[in-house]
């Protein structure tokens, strides 16, 4: 082997050795940003199921609260239908007494406006069926009245006018004034747990 050809082969030896330190450390920097890059995505990864997961929190929180709402909605309108049928069932009930113990309710009402007096007004049905002692029995409840020979439009019940003032004691208008006072009433009845 000539000198030229020991040369050459060093050469050669060195280049591979310079060619296998360039592999090893091309080798060891893709490893490395290999492995850099695996820790990011794996991060990416978890911040994004982190997000995924707290959305999905927040939709089935709101989706829950959504039907609640429907649900308690849905139950006071229920409520409310059942009220009001219980109201117009009251009217009905009142109205349809038999005329001892309906006048018996005109009395008792006729009572709190004892020390009153003035015309009493009710309505065609009532004037027709009046007891013969009607005004008689309403000044022993206190109320000096004398009956109106003119009908009232009322549902039942009375309208008292003295001069200018007048205490509607209908009962339609009764129960509307005392409505909340109802409503209390029945929702214990009704819908008491």
């Amino acid at each position: 082997m000539s000198g030229r050809d020991v040369i050459l082969d060093r050469i050669k030896s060195d280049c591979d050795e310079s060619i296998k330190k360039i592999d090893a450390d091309a080798e060891k920097v893709c490893e490395q940003i290999f492995s850099e890059s695996k820790l990011q995505a794996e991060k990416a990864a978890l911040e994004i199921a982190k997000k995924a997961e707290l959305k999905v929190k927040q939709i089935n929180a709101s989706s829950k609260s959504r039907a609640e709402l429907e649900i308690r909605n849905a139950l006071l309108k229920k409520r409310r239908c059942e009220i009001d049928i219980t109201v117009s069932k009251l009217l009905d009930y009142l109205l349809g007494l038999d005329d001892g113990e309906y006048f018996e309710i005109i009395y008792r009402l006729a009572s709190k406006l004892g020390g009153n007096n003035g015309e009493i007004l009710l309505n065609s049905k009532d004037i027709a069926r009046l007891p013969s002692d009607f005004e008689e029995k309403l000044s022993k409840s206190g109320l000096n009245a004398v009956v109106c020979k003119t009908a009232a439009d009322i549902s039942g019940g009375f309208i008292l006018k003295s001069g200018d003032i007048e205490e509607n004691m209908d009962f339609a208008a009764l129960i509307s004034e005392k409505s909340d006072e109802l409503e209390d009433l029945i929702n214990r009845g009704l819908f008491s747990e």
